[in-house]
This record gives structure tokens, sequence and C-alpha cells, in this order.
């Protein structure tokens, strides 16, 4: 056998979300930080992402993280999030997979039952708390970014679905926000092809009509995700949540190219600009459990703990608690003449060929 390439990598997942951790073969990438590594890959080697995030080895809802050397004197470590369409500047679910790899591989050394990181994303520096027993990460918690709302209930015109009221939202990502009872979604996995369908008419339709852009970094710009919430089914849970996540090129002209996968967890990133709508709102206080429920069941636990600006927008400083579990150790070889380098998608599950 004749390899171009190997690259080692642990599997895990986030109350249900998978995120790919590659611990090896890749040394390090130009950047004087982790945005502008993310810049690096992105414009010059976005080969990798497809590689390991298309077919043959990876499919419509995986995501990739790549660990890679920080320059920051504070982070134990930094990583690159890859996902299907796009490289956000911070993930939840993939920073609590990270966290679980760097710490259960012994990348990171453990420091008694509660370890504390810091890990340098693209969108800055994340601290970590991680909760350990018998070598197991049993909880992380982590202080995000700030979170703030753009627009609250504004409307929009979706095609098929006529004038929609919505919230706009950044938690890492730009995320439009819709009410699910409108559309007569409970959020339950059998409706999932109908939640994508819809998540992605409003997030195309958003994001032509309600342009954004952060304030202190004017690089992340755009609504590139959607939410639909709904109410709790239980008590102990405060809201439940489904993400639409894309996997293929949106043009909200060509219904054809609506093509998506749902979060199978309650969604981190998405769980902070959910709660910094409810703030905006004067539904959320400070210092207040918000437990999310994600469309398997399982849940987050959000608490907004500050308040802050970020340019013209009141902000808030969240957290989110949550766990992984690893699921495989892995090593991906890519053969001198194997005729998929950066994989394919083919539409049978994917909606469209490449």
């Amino acid at each position: 056998m004749r390899v171009s390439r190997v690259i080692s990598a642990v599997d895990a997942h986030a109350c249900g979300e998978p995120g790919r951790v590659i611990t090896g073969g890749v040394l390090d990438v130009p950047g004087r930080n982790m945005f502008e590594k993310m810049v690096y890959l992105r414009k010059h080697a976005d080969g990798l992402r497809k590689l390991m995030l298309r077919e043959p080895r990876g499919y419509p809802a995986s995501n990739c993280n790549l660990i890679l050397p920080s320059m920051h004197p504070e982070a134990d470590a930094g990583f690159v999030i890859m996902e299907q369409v796009e490289y956000p500047p911070m993930s939840g679910t993939n920073t609590i997979c990270v966290a679980t790899v760097l710490l259960e591989t012994g990348m990171v050394a453990p420091k008694g039952r509660i370890t504390k990181l810091k890990l340098e994303t693209p969108a800055g520096l994340i601290e970590v708390d991680a909760e350990m027993e018998n070598g197991k990460v049993t909880r992380v918690t982590f202080q995000n970014v700030a979170a703030f709302a753009t627009h609250l209930d504004a409307s929009i015109e979706v095609p098929n679905l006529g004038t929609v009221k919505v919230d706009v939202a950044y938690g890492g990502m730009f995320y439009v926000i819709a009410d699910a009872q409108q559309f007569g979604l409970r959020l339950t996995p059998d409706e999932g092809r109908e939640i994508v369908r819809i998540g992605e008419m409003i997030k195309a339709a958003a994001r032509e009509q309600l342009p954004v852009e952060h304030s202190e970094n004017p690089e992340i710009s755009g609504i590139t995700i959607a939410q639909l919430s709904g109410p709790s089914t239980t008590a102990r849970v405060s809201r439940r949540n489904a993400v639409i996540v894309s996997t293929g090129e949106l043009n909200w002209k060509r219904p054809e190219s609506w093509t998506g996968a749902l979060d199978r967890s309650p969604c981190g990133t998405g769980t902070c600009a959910k709660m910094a709508t409810l703030y905006a709102k004067g539904s959320l206080p400070l210092n207040s459990d918000f437990v999310h429920e994600g469309i398997l069941g399982t849940t987050f636990t959000g608490r907004l703990i500050a308040e802050t600006r970020v340019g013209k927008y009141a902000a808030v400083i969240p957290t989110i608690s949550g766990r992984a579990w690893i699921t495989g150790f892995s090593q991906y070889v890519l053969e001198e003449d194997d005729p998929f380098p950066t994989g394919f998608t083919v539409g049978d599950i994917w909606g469209k060929t490449s």
C-alpha cells in the first residue's frame, strides 16, 4: 500500500453530536492565532476538511476538529472546527469533545477532580472546567465568547411559508431562530425531514434579508445556521430545540439546493444564542440555569453569568455544561491512487452531488 497521508483521530460525540478530533498527521498551519489558521485552511488547504467529512470517511452530520499549537500565552491547546460547508468560529459540542479527548488521552495532564483548561478557538480564548472521575471526563463546563441578539421578532418573507417571525443572535455563530409552533412542529425525531426543509428555507431567506456582522471581527458575518425553538416537554427542561446544519451550498431561490442535517445534540452555541434572545426580551435572568433539550432528548445546561457589550450590541457572557463520550481511535489513510482524494457526496443522503 502506497499512502500520501495518514491522519490519526479520536472519534467522540457530545450528547449525540459527533465530533471527530484530529490528533496527528497535521503538524501546524500558518497563522498567528486560531482565526488566521482557520482562514488559511479555508483558503489553501480545504481538502483536509473534505477528506474527513465527506464520504467515504464522513457523513452529513459529521464534524471535525484539528488540534494545533497555540501561540496564545494562556492557552493549553488550540483547535480549528470544520463542518460540512463552513469553518465556524466556535462550537459548543466540539469544544466538549476536544476537552474530553485532550484529557482522556493524556495530551493534556489532568489536575485533580476538576481540571481547568484554556483552549484557543477562532472565536477567542475559551475557559473550560472539566470534572473527572477515575480518568473519565464526566462533565465539561466552558465559558463561551459573548453572545448577543441583533434582531428580535423580525419579519422575513420565506418562499412557500410566507411571513415568518424570527430572532437573530450570535453565540459563536450567527443563528436565525424561529418558533417551531408556527409551523405545527413538535421537534421530534420523526419530523426530521420537515424540520430540515423549513430550517434551511428560513436560513436562506434570513441570510439575504437580515445581513449581520460581528462588531469586533467583521470577517465573521452572515447567518450560517438555523434553530427551531419549542416549549419544554418535561418540568426539568426549559426549552426544546432543533438546530439545522447545512450540508450543501444554498441558493434560497432554488429549493433543490436546500440540504441540511439536524444537530444531534442540544447545540452549545445555539443554546448561547437562544439565551441571548431570551435575556434581551426579559425572559431569562442572569445566574439562572437554562436546560436546553435537543432532538434526541439529551440536554445541555446553560447559564448567563454577566452583562457586557460587543460594539453597539448589549451582550451577555454564557456558560454551557455537557458531556462527551469517546467512540473510537482511528488512523485515516489516503492511498496515492484513491480516485476520491477529497471525498464525495451522493444525492441520496446529501441532497446534492459533487
